[in-house]
């Protein structure tokens, strides 16, 4: 098993930012610059075509820090950031630029499918030596609850499925903006924690139904739906359970009374 390896260490706004390596998965570490000692760990995901440090996550990652002292981590998806690309991943990329530039809908929904199953039969195995690795950290050590907080698209693509086989999870936050499969709705099957699904009601490239059905297939006794206006791009989430993660992991206070 590979152990972690920190390479670069910052600190700014109060939060600890570490990356490092887990054999060749390039990671990033975030904590309470005061300290995290067993406290929750969440895993968060990245969109397609993204990357670990994207602003979108990055700020997630430090309002989770500051306001609940909750330990984040994120990897990068095979293909995806600092990772090298297969002949795969360019031949899916290349499928998926014509597809779109020629407006056939149909052809990209199932390009989509079968790259992000793909993705993630290769991404899952990951995720658990990343969390195998850091476990062995005496900051978290195996008693600290672990939630998964993937965000959209691939994030949750990706999730699903690790969620579904990984009894560490004990809550997740999921997101639709991605063509569902009958893979991944197999695996929601299996779903029994806690879940919160967000849903972009007006996505242009996800049809609306597909994604309810997934929301559906979840076998989670407490799970719940947010949907708000806003297409793929384009979204500001109001409405949300903002303290679904430290309900269900606990939460470490970090803000001054």
């Amino acid at each position: 098993m590979h152990s972690v390896r920190f390479t670069t260490e910052t600190s700014s706004n109060g939060v600890l930012e570490r990356d490092f390596t887990v054999g060749d998965i390039p990671g990033v570490l975030w904590s309470p610059a005061s300290g995290s000692e067993q406290a929750p760990l969440v895993l968060m995901g990245h969109g397609g075509g993204q990357h670990k440090k994207t602003p979108a996550l990055m700020a997630r990652a430090h309002d989770a820090a500051t306001t609940w002292g909750f330990t984040v981590v994120a990897i990068d998806a095979p293909g995806h950031g600092d990772r090298p690309r297969t002949a795969e991943d360019e031949q899916a990329r290349a499928d998926l630029r014509q597809a779109m530039a020629a407006g056939d809908t149909e052809h990209v929904e199932s390009i989509t499918a079968r790259y992000g199953a793909a993705v993630a039969q290769r991404a899952v195995p990951e995720w658990q030596a990343t969390l195998d690795a850091l476990q062995h950290l005496p900051e978290i050590g195996t008693e600290a609850p672990i939630g998964y907080g993937g965000g959209i698209t691939l994030g949750t693509g990706i999730g699903i499925p690790l969620t579904a086989i990984e009894p560490r999870i004990t809550a997740a936050i999921f997101g639709g903006g991605f063509v569902v499969h009958e893979a991944l709705i197999e695996a929601a099957r299996r779903i029994t924690v806690p879940v919160q699904f967000l849903l972009p009601w007006d996505d242009e490239h996800v049809d609306r139904q597909s994604a309810l059905a997934l929301f559906d297939a979840f076998a989670s006794t407490e799970k719940t739906l947010h949907a708000n206006p806003g297409d793929h791009r384009n979204i500001r989430w109001v409405g949300i359970d903002n303290e679904f993660m430290a309900r269900h992991l606990g939460r470490v206070s970090t803000s001054p009374a």
